[in-house]
């Protein structure tokens, strides 16, 4: 069986019309709205299509995104910009605000980090993106159900955070007491999370304002020192006489990745609930037409302002093709 292959034109086909073109008007507003439902395909292609089938060549989101653009007769006009839309989009995600929460056991000793799926990935406080629209108190509960299993939905106070900006973003960690050392913990979203741990807050390193540091025994944490500070000071003050020298001695793992060397699979020791991003399936759409509108030969993308009423022209056209 021939493997790294490309998704062929009939699963981009499907892709395109289960996450670009069946979505609300509003979502094809901007460039930075279409690129996050492209990542969303993204995710639904590495953790279901390469899973499932594997021939298929797992994909950067940057190789996704220009074979999803060749891929959609609506996003195909804007091929000669890829370079800049791109660019634009990865500089976007750095400024949309993030929230999470920094989860404490009962003794306010020890944190709960989770660690990036990927070789090599830090450790960090349970986070993500906000969605449109959305609050941050429901932000925070969403991401650390994706990323740990656990509801923190009854804990949450939303007077409790700490707030920051790290270069362009706005990032709101809630505190979160209460939870229980023996509580069990394990993502609801696949290849995101490869290990979820307690770690004594002793272990924790200040380091100024870095985005990177890393604990006394060398594990790397990312968006962890800037909230320390802000973080033992508000410990002291809620509950008086914890972070003493605390007994513990080193990370407590609460759950972890297995990876089957012997095969492609990858088990997990809790059940996985949920998919990344659940989506109900759409019809299939093909064509084989692609609209004359846009781009115009020798045009700067820097200077082109987008036009929704043509790309949603585009999409009406696509439909009216195959009905």
């Amino acid at each position: 069986m021939m493997k790294n292959l490309p998704p062929p034109q009939e699963l981009l086909d499907d892709l395109c019309s289960r996450f670009v073109l069946n979505v609300p008007q509003e979502d094809l507003e901007s460039f930075e709205r279409i690129l996050f439902l492209v990542e969303q395909a993204h995710w639904f292609y590495e953790d279901n299509c390469v899973e499932t089938n594997p021939s298929l060549k797992s994909l950067s989101l940057r190789e996704f995104t220009i074979l999803m653009f060749k891929g959609c007769t609506a996003l195909r006009p804007y091929i000669p910009h890829i370079n800049d839309i791109y660019k634009d989009f990865t500089t976007y995600k750095f400024r949309v605000p993030v929230t999470g929460a920094i989860i404490l056991d009962e003794s306010c000793e020890r944190c709960l980090l989770v660690k990036g799926w990927k070789s090599g990935s830090s450790w960090s406080f349970p986070r993500g993106k906000k969605s449109k629209h959305e609050e941050d108190h429901d932000c925070a509960i969403r991401e650390v159900l994706e990323e740990t299993g656990c509801d923190i939905s009854a804990f949450l106070k939303q007077g409790d955070f700490i707030e920051t900006v790290i270069g362009e973003q706005r990032v709101r960690l809630y505190i979160i007491t209460g939870i229980r050392k023996d509580t069990i913990f394990a993502p609801q979203t696949k290849k995101e999370i490869s290990e979820i741990s307690w770690i004594p807050i002793d272990d924790l390193q200040s380091s100024g304002g870095d985005s990177v540091s890393r604990t006394a025994n060398g594990l790397k944490l990312y968006m962890v020192a800037p909230f320390l500070a802000y973080l033992r000071a508000w410990i002291l003050k809620s509950y008086p006489g914890s972070l003493r020298k605390s007994y513990y001695k080193g990370t407590t793992c609460l759950w972890k990745t297995k990876i089957n060397s012997s095969a492609s699979s990858i088990q997990v020791n809790q059940p996985e609930q949920l998919k990344r991003s659940p989506t109900k399936p759409a019809a299939k759409v093909t064509v084989e037409t692609q609209p004359d509108f846009i781009h115009r030969p020798g045009e700067s993308f820097k200077n082109f302002k987008f036009d929704m009423k043509k790309i949603l022209q585009a999409v009406d056209g696509v439909f009216d093709a195959v009905n």
